[in-house]
C-alpha cells in the first residue's frame, strides 16, 4: 500500500510542474501573454493591463499592478512569482 501511496505521490508532482506557469515580463508581454501567464487574469484585465503600461509608462514593480482597475492586491500576491518588471526603463 505505502507503494500506491509513493507512486501516486510521484505522479502528482510530476503533473504539477508539467503545469508550472513562466515568469511574464508586464511591460514588454502582450495581453494574450498576461491572461495566460497570471492566475485570475483574463483577456479584459489583461488588455486593461497593457492599456494602463501604453497610457502611463512602464511598470516599477509588481505591486503597481493595483492601480489597474480590476486588479487587486489578492491577485498581485497570488501571482507575485510569476509577474516579472525587467523592462522598467530608468
Amino acid at each position: 500500500m505505502k507503494t500506491l501511496y509513493a507512486i501516486l505521490f510521484g505522479i502528482a508532482m510530476s503533473i504539477g510542474t508539467a503545469f508550472a506557469q513562466a515568469p511574464v515580463d508586464i511591460n514588454t508581454a502582450t495581453a494574450e501573454e498576461i491572461a495566460d501567464a497570471l492566475n485570475g487574469v483574463g483577456a479584459s484585465k489583461a488588455e486593461a493591463i497593457v492599456q494602463y503600461r501604453d497610457e502611463n509608462g512602464a511598470f516599477r514593480h509588481a505591486d503597481e499592478l493595483v492601480k489597474v482597475r480590476g486588479i487587486g492586491l489578492a491577485t498581485v500576491e497570488k501571482n507575485r512569482e510569476y509577474i516579472v518588471v525587467e523592462s522598467a526603463g530608468e
